[in-house]
């Protein structure tokens, strides 16, 4: 959850601040101001300062930020220096996407295992992991200690899968699925992501 007092709209910049910081570093650029960042981010200074006085600042005057010391703050404000295990469900288009363009270890998740229920699917690797049938995944999750799930499988088979996941314990879920986790169960933690959303926007400025 975002700090105290802090609003979800800064919490949702800090991964592009990581990014752009991350992607400075290995140009080996060492101090950044925050006119220079703004300039990189189509954002203003004042913005950038603002988000992060909210945790400290980190800055010095007349000096700027510390390119990597700022990315490591941001990392640690993010949790990304913690490892959470992580287990995907459903390896179909969706999923094998994103289990092979995503690298987890980075973002703090390590992906353990995969779980499918066609069986056409079931056997086969994926990201060097042999995908599991669903029914396999009670007794994994039990045995190794699982905490986040993502789901990459249709909204009429969530509500299902959410009941076994929240009984086995998880409460922190990537949802692809369309489906409101919290609307069940008020102490998840669920990331929602809308693929038709984000082109639903890219239409809306086209139009403008």
């Amino acid at each position: 959850m975002p700090k105290e007092g802090v609003s979800m709209l800064v919490i949702r910049r800090l991964p592009r601040y990581y990014r752009y910081l991350s992607e400075l570093e290995a140009e080996g650029v060492e101090k950044i101001s925050s006119t220079k960042l703004a300039a990189l981010m189509n954002s203003t200074a004042s913005q950038i300062r603002q988000d992060l006085n909210c945790f400290g600042g980190f800055g010095q005057q007349g000096y700027g930020y510390s390119v990597s010391g700022l990315r490591e703050e941001i990392g640690k404000i993010l949790g990304l220096n913690e490892i959470h295990h992580t287990i995907l469900i459903g390896a179909g288009n969706l999923g094998r996407a994103i289990a092979t363009h995503l690298n987890f270890e980075q973002l703090g998740f390590r992906l353990t295992a995969i779980f499918e229920k066609d069986t056409k699917l079931i056997g086969t690797m994926l990201r060097g992991i042999k995908v599991l049938s669903d029914d396999e995944i009670e007794a994994y999750v039990k045995a190794n200690d699982i905490d986040t799930a993502v789901l990459a499988m249709p909204k009429e088979a969530v509500e299902k899968m959410i009941d076994k996941l929240y009984g086995c314990g998880i409460r922190s879920y990537w949802n692809f699925s369309h489906y409101d986790i919290s609307k069940k169960y008020h102490d998840v933690v669920a990331e929602n992501v809308h693929l038709s959303d984000s082109l639903m926007t890219l239409r809306y400025m086209m139009n403008q």
